[in-house]
């Protein structure tokens, strides 16, 4: 369906300028020019390549993944499919007739009513006036914007701009559906329904190409996926496998250690710390379903009696999820140098960025290290339940909690 040949898109983008200047400084620099015609003037602009030789095919029904970071160029690709944008260099080959859903209203004329921009939105996207009449009671009933239908769209709220630009786009029946990351804009359970409609579309032999942050959303929904950085293809794959190098490159390779740089005089110590993997392998990103270990180093001069090794959880904006705790009585002068490792279970951590509190202290009696906002690390969905509800606040932890049901006659269910 899709075919991109060392596609390249290349934008001049404006220089560091100089600092502020008064009109005394410009006109000055005006009359000196006018005596020295030989300088040459450099423009303020420097060439930035957005999509730098990609290449890649898709098949009829493929339902594709675009991840990465900000300025990775996911949207430059999905404008030039879409034909807004055309590129600088390479080809890009499409069959079928193509519907996108890049930005909250694109195609709608604001001073129209819903009901008008269907048609005309319909239009754009090459469909008859007859086949947009045989879908537009369907469009109306996805869309639930059957009361404002005859309300000028510029009153629209965006979640509903949202709902009915999304509507004429997948019910009218395209070829290849592109859909950027406003599907954000609506409520969880609106997401929901956009998934199933996209789903639907895939499995009727469209192709569905889907660019998100949310990684538990692309799990779902997407067979390939397609990792992008800085203008180019870093991994292709299936989604889980591309989320996965997604997220180890996410976050810097030592966000996730502590490392003491000095060595003091100190009875007790906390020398090294990192999170790591259930193999082993030192990250700072791990999916919901994984474990995470915080390895803790500490060096001995002196044992005390009831030293305590705390440990707190804390997330992106500083609330504290959780302390553990462990005497280290039971070591006493066992070694002078400790390894600790602390494991947080699969399953128990939201979706997030967190980083941890170390402390090594004897409670209400004396403080002995503490070290704050070490090993930061990120948990992602890799496509759980609790996919639907991203962007949603719900808490920072899963409980294990035990449930009980009965029947209405008290009889364990």
């Amino acid at each position: 369906m899709i075919c991109v040949e060392h596609l390249g898109k290349k934008y001049r983008i404006g220089r560091q300028q100089e600092p502020y200047r008064s009109l005394r400084d410009v006109l000055t620099q005006k009359v000196r020019r006018l005596f020295r015609p030989s300088q040459v003037n450099l423009q303020p602009f420097e060439e930035f390549w957005a999509l730098d030789d990609v290449s890649f095919t898709i098949k009829r029904g493929d339902r594709v993944g675009i991840i990465g970071r900000n300025g990775a160029g996911k949207s430059t690709l999905l404008k030039i499919l879409s034909r807004i944008t055309e590129p600088t260099a390479g080809r890009v080959a499409l069959r079928g007739r193509v519907a996108s859903l890049l930005e909250v209203g694109t195609g709608f004329h604001p001073e129209l009513t819903g009901r008008e921009n269907i048609y005309l939105n319909g239009a754009i996207l090459g469909m008859s006036k007859a086949e947009i009449r045989r879908k537009f009671d369907e469009i109306v009933a996805f869309a639930e914007v059957a009361r404002f239908l005859d309300t000028p769209v510029k009153r629209y709220s965006s979640g509903m701009y949202v709902r009915l630009a999304f509507a004429v786009a997948a019910h009218l029946e395209p070829d290849i559906l592109v859909v950027d990351e406003v599907l954000a804009v609506g409520d969880a359970g609106f997401q929901k329904k956009c998934l199933g409609k996209m789903k639907d579309v895939g499995q009727q032999g469209r192709t569905v190409i889907f660019v998100s942050h949310q990684m538990g959303t692309i799990s779902q929904l997407c067979n390939r996926a397609f990792l992008f950085d800085r203008g180019q293809i870093l991994t292709e794959g299936t989604p889980q496998e591309t989320i996965a190098a997604y997220m180890k490159n996410l976050v810097s390779g030592e966000s996730n250690q502590f490392m003491r740089r000095l060595s003091k005089e100190s009875d007790m110590q906390i020398d090294r710390a990192e999170t790591i993997d259930a193999s082993g392998i030192p990250t700072s990103t791990f999916g919901h379903t994984e474990t995470i270990i915080l390895k803790i180093q500490f060096s001995v001069n002196c044992w005390y009696e009831g030293v305590i090794l705390g440990v707190s959880l804390k997330d992106g904006n500083g609330r504290k999820v959780f302390t553990t705790e462990a005497n280290l009585d039971k070591i006493k002068g066992k070694s002078q140098t400790v390894e600790a490792r602390v494991k947080i279970p699969a399953n128990f951590i939201t979706p997030g960025s967190y980083y941890f509190l170390i402390a090594l202290h004897i409670p209400n009696v004396r403080l002995i290290e503490t070290i704050d906002e070490v090993c930061q690390f990120i948990i992602t969905d890799m496509g759980s339940q609790f996919s639907l509800y991203e962007g949603l606040d719900y808490g920072c932890v899963f409980a294990n909690c035990e449930w009980q049901f009965s029947s209405a006659t008290g009889a364990a269910s």
